[in-house]
């Protein structure tokens, strides 16, 4: 039997930048199990579609997701990006989403939301 999932890499990838603004492509290809050249093609996806700005600071990129924007294929309301991010992700604001977290995970907490985007 396929294995399958309720979100695209697409949504995933979106919790894996919602966690870390700086996050790798190597990093997004490792939580999803995808090439680095197919989370590549992601990142471009969302970035030309403007769900995602992408600033470069140094030698990497660091990312900004445009939580205000309506999902792309809506079924009844237009939810926004941000509000289906706060369903996914621990954010209190949609501002939330856009910082990296300030702690390891040395800490003892709860996985990370990356590790929680990987397994959905």
């Amino acid at each position: 039997m396929a294995e399958w999932t309720f979100l695209t890499n697409h949504a995933r990838a979106l919790v894996c930048i919602a966690d870390d603004p700086g996050v790798r492509l190597r990093d997004i290809a490792a939580t999803l199990g995808i090439t680095e050249r197919s989370a590549f093609g992601i990142v471009t996806d969302l970035t030309e579609a403007g769900y995602v700005v992408k600033n470069k600071e140094g030698r990497r990129n660091r990312y900004r997701i445009q939580a205000h924007l309506p999902l792309r294929q809506a079924v009844g309301r237009q939810p926004t990006i941000g509000e289906m991010l706060g369903l996914l992700v621990d954010t209190q604001t949609t501002e939330s989403a856009q910082l990296p977290d300030q702690e390891g995970e040395s800490d003892g907490r709860a996985p990370t939301r990356a590790r929680r985007a990987a397994a959905l």
